[in-house]
């Protein structure tokens, strides 16, 4: 297949990849094609973690950071340090380009996760962060819908501490809200996300938690905010997830949506995206070209009177 002047190998494509709905590799590459313009915005110089699931969702998986073998020489990488790994470097894929998104759907990379972070100078290295994101994460029998309760609290708490947010479903069990940021040490990112997320679950710590213990999940809302270390990545908006029988995606809500009262009025698959974009454009077109906040002194949320 010719795209952006590149020839993409394909292979396979009426394997299925989600057993349960018979969606196939070509669904998906047509999928992450049609998307393009404005996922590739959204990955626009993050270094991608691609999940692999050559087998389909009900098989096994790996994570993918290192640029594979074989890999096209147009196909662009970024070199960058490798804390904790096995390696000292990995040389991590930039998604610039349709064709590059075609040839990682045609490797079964069906989830796309990245940092807060873009890469920057030469040689590469991880840059500021630019955005802040809060992970969401219902403990059975919370769900999304107690996610999307909680996104209401939180977008006018992050606009009175001047930043935009915008919220996006996660594909999976629960829900992002993210926010723009100036270019800000994603140190000092951590440090505010976690003061509000304390906040947010000392206000009603029946409804949220802000700690990882697992066990004290249940039936609350986890405020995971320490998503914005610069090591740790979070699923692209309008990434494809792989944890639901049927495709999910993760997209973005109208603020009006965060009223659902009903889980599947918050999960939308492939088709529904592209209706979606149709109809309204990117809903997290902020993250790209809104107002940047600039986090509090010393990173802490602003008490409110």
């Amino acid at each position: 297949m010719e795209v952006d002047g590149h020839v993409v190998a394909l292979s396979n494509l009426t394997k299925v990849l989600y057993p349960a709905t018979g969606f196939t590799k070509g669904q998906v590459v047509d999928y992450y094609a049609s998307v393009s313009p404005v996922l590739l915005a959204h990955l626009a110089g993050r270094p991608v973690t691609a999940t692999r699931w050559p087998d389909g969702v009900d098989g096994p998986m790996f994570f993918a950071k290192n640029a594979p073998p074989g890999t096209p020489v147009w196909v662009r990488r970024a070199r960058l340090p490798a804390p904790g790994s096995q390696r000292d470097t990995v040389d991590y894929v930039l998604a610039d380009s349709t064709a590059t998104l075609v040839w990682l759907a045609n490797l079964a990379a069906l989830e796309l996760h990245v940092p807060q972070w873009r890469v920057v100078g030469d040689p590469p290295a991880p840059g500021p962060a630019d955005r802040l994101v809060l992970d969401l994460d219902p403990g059975a029998p919370a769900d999304v819908v107690d996610c999307a309760a909680l996104a209401r609290r939180l977008l006018p708490r992050l606009a009175a501490d001047g930043l935009a947010g915008v919220a996006c479903t996660s594909g999976s069990k629960g829900l992002q809200v993210y926010a723009r940021l100036e270019p800000t040490d994603s140190a000092a990112v951590t440090e505010y996300a976690r003061a509000l997320a304390l906040e947010l679950a000392a206000e009603t710590p029946q409804q949220v938690v802000a700690v990882m213990t697992k066990s004290s999940r249940a039936g609350k809302v986890f405020v995971d905010w320490s998503q914005n270390t610069a090591a740790k990545t979070t699923v692209s908006p309008y990434s494809l997830r792989a944890r639901t029988p049927a495709p999910a995606v993760a997209t973005p809500l109208a603020t009006a949506e965060l009223a659902a009262t009903v889980a599947a009025d918050l999960v939308f698959g492939p088709a529904q995206v592209r209706e979606r974009l149709a109809r309204h454009g990117d809903l997290a077109a902020a993250l790209l070209d809104g107002p940047a906040g600039r986090l509090p002194r010393r990173g802490a949320p602003r008490r409110r009177r």
